[in-house]
């Protein structure tokens, strides 16, 4: 055989095994090439929304009285009163009684006019109205937790990924690119 092409096929040889070695080395030391994700919890947050809430409702009023003292009552009880103790006893017993029939007849008008306006009432509908609070939950990002080389890291996320392991490139996660098993 010719001496030049052993010596190339060789170095050729050489070059080729020493090329592999080195591919060997690098790749042995690039570190992992996924992340497994570990947990994935959603973030959730709570918030009061105020909104009102109206209702119509019956109520019982009191219609406005012109006498607010009963002066009529008084008046009018006090004359009947006065009328039916001047029937009893004679001279001064009479206006004894007469006085003590006007006083108590006053009263009991006083008394009974007062019944009679408190009794005048009428019922109206209202709207009545109040806030409320509603409360809503809403999912904002999830947190995830995923493990590389034995060590645990966790990243918050907008999007839930959808898998059990993510890729690694230059040992960062690429989450855009998640693996589904």
């Amino acid at each position: 055989m010719n001496k030049p092409i052993i010596i190339g096929s060789a170095i050729a040889a050489l070059g080729i095994a020493g090329g592999v070695a080195i591919g060997a080395y690098q790749q042995g030391n690039a570190g992992p090439e996924y992340a497994d994700i570990v947990d994935v919890a959603p973030i959730v947050e709570t918030q009061q929304v105020p909104r009102e809430v109206c209702r119509d409702v019956t109520v019982t009023k009191r219609r406005p009285v012109q006498d607010e003292h009963q002066l009529a009552g008084s008046a009018i009880g006090g004359l009947v009163g006065g009328v039916v103790g001047n029937q009893f006893g004679g001279g001064s017993g009479k206006t004894l009684a007469t006085v003590a029939g006007a006083l108590g007849g006053g009263y009991a008008g006083n008394k009974v006019q007062e019944r009679l306006q408190d009794g005048d009432t009428y019922t109206t509908t209202q709207r009545r109205c109040e806030t409320v609070n509603d409360t809503q939950s809403e999912t904002v990002g999830f947190k995830v937790r995923y493990r590389v080389d034995g060590q645990s890291h966790e990243v918050r996320l907008d999007e839930k990924p959808d898998g059990e392991r993510v890729p690694l490139r230059d040992g960062k996660p690429r989450w855009d690119e998640v693996i589904s098993s």
